[in-house]
């Protein structure tokens, strides 16, 4: 009997821990009212519902689901860390200008393992200092005047050689296909990684990589996280060695931006080598991810709107018309800003095709609307919720280029941010928007395109082509008619 109560004493013990930590994961310390929510599941919260895939270019179902149940701020948890997410157009616009103040860059924690956030600063070295150092650099190799001088042609002609080579297949998988141009580009300016000598090891290590990047974090032997993280670390030595190996030949200088942060260490001995390899890897991810997202999603779109694709080459047919000289040039810049429809095609895609969400954690304790986000919370901003939003946008899931003639700059300013805003923008934003308009026009006076295979739309939360989408690519007969009709 007695072995038996005190057998029923540490049950019911152990049982009101239990239920005491339930209650706590369910109703988090906060020194105020947290915003309306869930908070799923103990330890695991509501991930397993974030990453169900969505099949529409609409909003993702878990983000437009708790919208329309909460309203546009709610509380959630995602890889084990509390989040609120926030669909309110003035309070995104606020917390983007914070930067520094009452918020900080933030990844989730998985997310942050996965790109060195947890192992790459020590010393004291903050996000904001490598940010505006890093600003600094990217705007020097990136920016409109690298653009104008240099980057323009360089472009072009990988343009040129790219749509050269797909148009010799009788079909190929568009996403993969851009994926690959564009990293082999920036590797290139990044840290002149020469694929041609290397192989293909980058690419093909790049490409796990990404494939379990929103995969659920459990870093097990055999999973697609764990993967990922191998991958991740292969990719950093590829990386980590091209640094080392230029530190210690200096007479290697390739004047590329590896050559410019090892300047930037000279200056500041905070800098290390590893962070070097993060930033690189970094942006290695942003543009891999990112920029052949929107690019395959353009293409698409193109052809299944035939009077989009015809308003695009009568104004990129008409740039090479209006050269004054009939010898075959390159793309100026002047051209370039001359591309006003281009432009609405490519925000059109940026809108439809942007990410699922922007996070930055909390510093202080935050109040919006009679609600208190605690300190150390992750906010997540979610752009779709503004780039698809109605009042906004009419028929927000519709592709329609022509929709930017009439939208305001007040639109642009708060409800229009593939690229970021307030202190913390892209600083590879006209990059990335040069390159997307370069294809574009190289591809529309030069060459046809018919589907071969059709991608499903996924998001998962970020934007794929389920079951690939595959395309054949031809010259056109004649260019030279196009330029003189």
């Amino acid at each position: 009997m007695w072995s038996m109560s005190i057998f029923v004493f540490a049950f019911a013990i152990i049982l009101s821990f239990f239920v005491y930590w339930i209650f706590r994961w369910r109703n988090p310390p906060c020194n105020g009212r947290l915003p309306p929510g869930s908070m799923g599941f103990p330890l695991i919260g509501e991930t397993i519902q974030f990453f169900i895939p969505s099949k529409s270019l609409d909003m993702p179902h878990f983000v437009k689901s708790r919208i329309k149940k909460y309203g546009p701020i709610f509380k959630t948890s995602l890889a084990g860390r509390p989040v609120v997410v926030s669909s309110d157009d003035d309070f995104n616009h606020f917390i983007l200008q914070q930067e520094g103040k009452s918020v900080e860059l933030w990844y989730l924690d998985s997310l942050a393992e996965l790109v060195g956030q947890n192992g790459s600063f020590k010393d004291g070295i903050s996000l904001g200092y490598i940010y505006k150092t890093l600003k600094k650099v990217i705007t020097e190799h990136f920016g409109p005047e690298r653009l104008k001088e240099s980057l323009l042609p360089q472009l072009e002609d990988m343009v040129n050689k790219s749509l050269e080579a797909w148009s010799k297949h009788e079909s190929f998988e568009l996403q993969h296909a851009c994926t690959r141009m564009i990293l082999d580009f920036t590797s290139k300016v990044l840290f002149s990684y020469d694929t041609e000598k290397n192989g293909d090891n980058l690419r093909k290590t790049f490409a796990s990589f990404t494939k379990g990047l929103f995969s659920f974090p459990v870093n097990i032997p055999g999973t697609n996280f764990h993967k990922c993280m191998e991958s991740q670390k292969s990719i950093m030595k590829i990386i980590n060695e091209a640094v080392v190996e230029r530190q210690i030949f200096p007479e290697t200088s390739k004047g590329d931006f590896l050559d410019s942060l090892i300047q930037q260490m000279k200056a500041d001995n905070l800098f290390t080598n590893d962070l070097f390899s993060y930033l690189i890897f970094v942006l290695l991810l942003a543009t891999s991810e990112t920029i052949p997202t929107t690019l395959t999603l353009v293409i698409k779109l193109l052809s299944e709107h035939p009077l989009t694709m015809q308003e695009l080459q009568k104004e990129n047919e008409e740039i090479i018309r209006s050269r004054e000289s009939n010898e075959t040039t390159g793309l100026t810049w002047k051209e370039y800003k001359s591309m006003t429809f281009t432009m609405h095609v490519i925000n059109e895609a940026l809108r439809l095709s942007g990410s699922i969400g922007m996070l930055r954690r909390t510093m202080v304790d935050i109040y919006i609307n009679g609600y208190t986000i605690p300190k150390g919370w992750t906010i997540m901003i979610v752009p779709a919720s503004s780039h698809l939003n109605p009042d906004t946008y009419k028929d927000p899931t519709a592709f329609n280029p022509w929709r930017w003639k009439d939208l305001g700059s007040d639109v642009l300013a708060k409800k229009f941010i593939p690229f970021g805003r307030g202190k913390r923008p892209c600083g590879g934003a006209e990059y990335s928007k040069v390159l997307l308009a370069v294809f574009i026009h190289v591809f529309v006076t030069k060459y046809r395109c018919s589907d071969v295979k059709t991608g499903e739309i996924v998001r998962t939360p970020i934007l794929k082509f389920g079951n690939g989408h595959y395309i054949h690519v031809s010259k056109k007969q004649d260019v030279s008619v196009n330029q003189e009709s």
